[in-house]
């Protein structure tokens, strides 16, 4: 596994070489949390976990939401806090690694698009234990992770700090709470310039 000095590294090129690696298009899995938590709610608080470039997280705090982000990288971090000051929000950020963060406040919201593969499995427990802990009541976490397919092969740029979850895996720690909404599946990707599949996971899930 690469120590963390290098993962920082290898996400602040990424994110000077291009200036959107990721992209301004906003996940369908932000945009699908404005149904379930009305614009009008100006009191609802999200933490975006790996939030790159800040898109999503931007997102939240243009339609009302009390948004605090964090990254690994500081130069997300950096893109992020420029986003927000061109979209004229506020959003609260910090540089943080996954497998060293608790939340430390009440949250209504958690989401994280592509970022769990970084946590470590003898740590998943723990870590959506600690988001369940730091979750309001009736609050929602909407989480997506790569996970493992025998018939598909790793992607062509997969770096050694992943550890993609077993299918369905992330449906066992929230067999305490309503499960809204649970999505396994494939798409294509060229990332790396070479064709190939990727088994995405994503879960809705409703504390009760």
């Amino acid at each position: 596994m690469k120590n963390e000095n290098t993962k920082i590294t290898d996400y602040d090129r990424r994110y000077r070489e291009q200036e959107q690696y990721w992209g301004n298009e906003i996940s369908k899995m932000a945009l699908s949390i404005l149904e379930i938590f009305p614009t009008e709610n100006r009191q609802v608080k999200v933490l975006d976990i790996g939030c790159g470039e800040g898109s999503n997280a931007v997102f939240f705090a243009k339609n009302g939401f009390n948004v605090t982000a964090f990254d690994l990288s500081k130069k997300a971090i950096d893109k992020t806090n420029e986003a927000a000051h061109q979209a004229d929000v506020l959003i609260s950020t910090f540089i943080a690694d996954i497998n060293d963060y608790t939340p430390s406040d009440q949250f209504d919201i958690f989401f994280s698009s592509g970022t769990l593969q970084y946590l470590l499995p003898e740590k998943r427990k723990q870590f959506i234990d600690s988001l369940k802990v730091s979750t309001s009541s009736h609050g929602l976490h909407v989480l997506h992770t790569f996970a493992q397919k025998k018939y598909i092969s790793p992607a062509p740029d997969a770096e050694d700090s992943e550890f993609l979850w077993s299918s369905g895996e992330l449906l066992n720690f929230y067999q305490d709470w309503r499960i809204e909404k649970f999505i396994e599946e494939i798409k294509n990707c060229t990332s790396g310039g070479v064709p190939h599949e990727h088994s995405h996971n994503r879960i809705w899930a409703r504390k009760i």
